[in-house]
């Protein structure tokens, strides 16, 4: 067990390392019969794969679908799993599920997404680059300082901010662009931050995202308090994309195991069987199997 420990941190820091989003899932009380035990570990990928043991096939699944939900909502969550028909129970963060094909006992898992924070580049040396860096950090902003030869804007990227005083400028404000990084400000005076603008090869819509002069308009003078209100507009504008750039919780695709009536959360790893046309889905091997064995059975239960 210690030895599945220590690779499965080891593979938690390779997925923060890059910035892959997963749900540490950790077994906090197991009732007998259950297989599982306490300090039992998992790690669920954003594709629904599952990594260690909490739990035999059953309690996977329902892992599988309520990780995938915390992970969609960025919150924490107590999973408990009991035996009996299909029903679930749901309290302010924790959530108790029944499961018909658990083999009795209970199962109590805590599922703690982690997702990589907000990756904001800063271009340049000056004392507003240096202090957007210093202010961005207290606000789980992952703050990325380089200049503009050596940027390299990604379609992750939360925020471009170049603050470099007219070096490498409009190269990379349109990389920036062209991966369309959702806030991207130039620092610069009016008149100098139009002639950057209008030099740029993009659209005008394209040209019309950039906010410059950057930041609110708070009446800043020193680098601090400049980098200050460029902060204050970001966060200003991130407030108004999560519908947008989050999935909800909602959202995640479940469907019903005909077999034994348990919710399957659909993705790559989800055993599967073709039939009538349709693909049915199945929450472990054992019901694929049944289902395989006889079809027009569960098909008319259904």
């Amino acid at each position: 067990m210690t030895e599945m420990r220590d690779a499965l941190a080891e593979r938690a820091r390779a997925l923060a390392v890059n910035r892959e989003p997963f749900v540490r899932a950790t077994v906090v009380r197991a009732q007998h019969p259950t297989s599982a035990r306490a300090g039992d570990t998992g790690l669920l990928l954003a594709d629904g794969t599952l990594e260690g043991f909490v739990g035999g096939a059953c309690v996977e699944a329902s892992v599988r679908e309520y990780g995938l939900k915390s992970l969609a909502a960025h919150e924490p969550l107590l999973l408990r799993v009991v035996a009996g028909e299909p029903s679930q129970v749901r309290e302010e963060g924790a959530v108790q599920v029944s499961n018909p094909c658990l083999s009795g006992g209970a199962v109590e898992i805590f599922l703690e997404p982690s997702v990589p924070a907000p990756r904001v580049l800063v271009i340049g040396t000056t004392p507003v680059a240096q202090a957007l860096v210093a202010l961005g950090r207290p606000l789980g902003l992952e703050m990325h300082r380089t200049v503009g030869a050596d940027a390299l804007p990604r379609t992750d990227d939360a925020a471009l901010i170049v603050a470099s005083h007219g070096r490498d400028e409009e190269p990379v404000l349109e990389a920036a662009l062209n991966a369309e990084v959702p806030y991207i400000a130039l620092v610069a005076s009016q008149a100098r931050g139009a002639a950057v603008l209008a030099s740029l090869n993009v659209t005008e819509e394209q040209r019309a995202l950039v906010h410059s002069p950057a930041g609110l308009q708070l009446g800043a003078r020193s680098p601090a308090e400049i980098a200050l209100s460029i902060l204050a507009q970001l966060v200003a504008e991130r407030a108004k994309w999560p519908a947008a750039q989050a999935p909800s919780p909602d959202t995640v695709p479940v469907v019903v195991d005909p077999v034994c009536g348990m919710s399957v959360t659909l993705g790559d790893s989800t055993p599967r069987a073709p039939h009538d046309g349709e693909t049915v889905y199945f929450c472990s091997e054992s019901c694929r199997r049944s289902f395989l064995a006889d079809p027009v059975r569960y098909v008319v239960a259904t």
